[in-house]
């Protein structure tokens, strides 16, 4: 799993569409090969909302709607955006940098079809937040031994020192403590897609996926350094 910070303004391999969670089950192969895929719900939306160019913005790239919501939910701007490239009112608004050659492909308005897109066997990135897990210790936060549990030990899952006496004299950046895990934008690369169906609205994709049941996953072709990007 690759954490995702806040300025990820790089290059994405090509457009893509976002989906909702709804779980994880197994499928079949023919050759009677047990597949763990999770099950990613293609709700309304998907829809191009604008596209940028380097000689308008400065930058080239596509902007997606995903998620239908009542008009009254979103502001009068957000809705003059959306009108005006006639497209529904949609929750989430967000971008793809792609290549300017790529961009151009895409028209204001334009629905995005996920069986065009993507196909079985096509890798892609996947991209979420992942499932909260509150304050957690150093052992299950970072993975540190805990010390002996009898003899008269008094250290059982304590974190130990957290630096030196004199010199320094001051805790370093970056110390390994314990403090909030989970809930973090987290990418993971490279799954391969099992099956796009069209007539149930969903995507199968082999492994498991960022977040809980019910978060918005960001779907995107799997960027290879040398070929694609």
């Amino acid at each position: 799993v690759c954490k995702v910070g806040k300025n990820n303004n790089t290059l994405e391999a090509g457009v893509g569409i976002f989906g909702t969670k709804a779980g994880m089950t197994t499928v079949f192969s023919e050759d009677g090969e047990a597949i763990p895929v999770s099950v990613v719900m293609l709700g309304e939306g998907n829809v191009v909302t604008s596209v940028m160019t380097e000689e308008k913005n400065g930058y080239s790239a596509v902007q997606v709607g995903y998620g239908a919501i009542p008009e009254h939910k979103l502001s009068k701007a957000e809705m003059g955006h959306l009108e005006k490239n006639g497209a529904p009112a949609l929750r989430h608004l967000q971008e793809f940098r792609v290549k300017p050659d790529v961009a151009e492909q895409y028209a204001v308005g334009q629905q995005l079809m996920p069986t065009e897109m993507f196909e079985a066997g096509a890798l892609v990135d996947v991209k979420g937040r992942t499932a909260g897990k509150g304050f957690a210790g150093t052992i299950k936060r970072h993975g540190f031994s805990r010390g002996p549990m009898t003899h008269g030990s008094k250290n059982h899952r304590i974190p130990g020192s957290i630096g030196m006496s004199a010199t320094p004299a001051r805790v370093l950046p970056g110390k390994k403590m314990a403090g909030k895990m989970g809930n973090v934008m987290a990418k993971e690369r490279k799954l391969q897609v099992v099956k796009v169906d069209e007539e149930l609205g969903c995507m199968l994709i082999r492994g498991s996926t960022p977040g809980k049941p019910g978060g918005m996953l960001r779907i995107t072709p799997a960027k290879i350094v040398g070929k694609n990007v």
